[in-house]
C-alpha cells in the first residue's frame, strides 16, 4: 500500500531557461543525449493523457487518494511545461523532432480509442516504467555525470516526482475495478504491461536511431551504441528488468519499494521550489 505518512509535493522549478545548450549536452556523448532527448520528446504529450486517464475516474475515490491525484495533476502539469521547454532547446541544436512526435500522437490517437478503464491499465504501467527509471537515474549519479548543469538538474527533478507519485495511478486502478475479480485484474493490468512495453522499446529506439542518424550515426555503430548504453553500460534497461518484472507478481504495489530515501537524498535542491499540497481535489 501507499504509505499513510507520503507526501506528494508539486515543485515548481524552471530549467535552463535564457540558456543554450550543447547539441549533445550529455557529457559530449550523442548516444546517451539520444537516450534521453527520445524519452523527452514524448513527455509533454504522453503525460497529458496520463493526466486525463487517472483524472476520468477520480469521482467517488476516498479524500486521500482524490488529494494525491490533484497533486499527481499538479506535478505532471510541470513536467509537460519543462519538458516542452527542454524538447525546444533539442529542436534549437538542429534535431527534427517531428517523427517522434508523430509516433507519439499516433500511438495515444489509438490509446484513446480504447475504453476508459485500458488507458487507465496502460497508464499504471507507464507510470511503473517511469518510476524504475526514475530510481535507477537517482540510486546512480554516473547516469547524468557530465551533463550540463540545468539538464542534469531537470532530470533529477522529474525522477523525484515520478517516484513520489508512483503508487497514484495504480491506487485509482485498484479503486475503478473494486468490483473486478483478482484474476481479471491481473490478467488485463499484465497484459497492458506486454503491450505497453513493446511499443515503449521500439519506439523509444526508433526514436534514438532517428536522432542518431542526424548526427551521422547509422546502421551497426548506431544499433551497437545503443545496445551497449541500454544494456551493457550504463546498461539502464538491464538494470531495471528485475523491478519490471515484479509487476507480474500478484499483490504488486509500486510501494513495496520505498524509495523515499532517493527523493531525501535529491530534494534539498528543489526545496524553495515547493509548491502548496492541493486542499481539495
Amino acid at each position: 500500500m501507499t504509505p499513510t505518512d507520503l507526501t506528494i509535493t508539486p515543485r515548481d522549478r524552471r530549467f535552463g531557461r535564457g540558456q543554450g545548450s550543447a547539441r549533445h549536452w550529455l557529457n559530449g556523448d550523442p548516444i546517451a543525449t539520444a537516450f534521453f532527448n527520445a524519452l523527452s520528446i514524448t513527455f509533454p504529450r504522453g503525460e497529458a493523457y496520463f493526466i486525463d486517464s487517472v483524472r476520468a475516474f477520480r469521482e467517488g475515490v476516498p479524500d486521500r487518494l482524490a488529494l494525491e491525484i490533484a497533486a499527481f495533476t499538479k506535478q505532471e502539469v510541470v513536467h509537460s511545461r519543462e519538458h516542452l521547454a527542454f524538447n525546444r532547446q533539442v529542436t534549437d541544436n538542429g534535431y527534427d523532432v517531428s517523427l517522434l512526435d508523430a509516433d507519439v500522437v499516433r500511438l495515444l490517437d489509438l490509446a484513446r480509442q480504447r475504453p476508459p478503464i485500458i488507458s487507465l491499465a496502460a497508464t499504471m504501467a507507464l507510470e511503473h516504467f517511469t518510476a524504475i527509471l526514475a530510481h535507477e537515474l537517482l540510486r546512480d549519479p554516473r547516469y547524468l555525470v557530465g551533463a550540463e548543469p540545468e539538464a542534469a538538474a531537470m532530470w533529477r527533478w522529474h525522477a523525484i516526482e515520478e517516484i513520489e507519485h508512483k503508487g497514484v495511478a495504480h491506487d485509482t486502478w485498484m479503486h475503478a475495478t473494486r468490483n473486478w475479480s483478482r484474476a481479471k485484474r491481473w490478467r488485463v493490468k499484465t497484459l497492458m504491461m506486454l503491450i505497453v512495453t513493446k511499443h515503449f522499446l521500439h519506439h523509444r529506439a526508433r526514436g534514438m536511431m532517428e536522432l542518431l542518424r542526424q548526427d551521422g550515426i547509422t546502421n551497426v555503430r548506431a544499433w551497437g551504441g545503443l545496445l551497449h548504453y541500454a544494456l551493457v553500460r550504463p546498461g539502464i534497461l538491464r538494470r531495471v528488468a528485475r523491478p519490471w518484472m515484479s509487476y507480474f507478481l500478484p499483490g504488486f504495489h509500486p510501494w513495496r519499494v520505498d524509495d523515499r530515501a532517493l527523493i531525501a537524498l535529491a530534494d534539498s535542491a528543489y526545496a524553495d521550489a515547493r509548491m502548496a499540497a492541493p486542499a481539495t481535489a
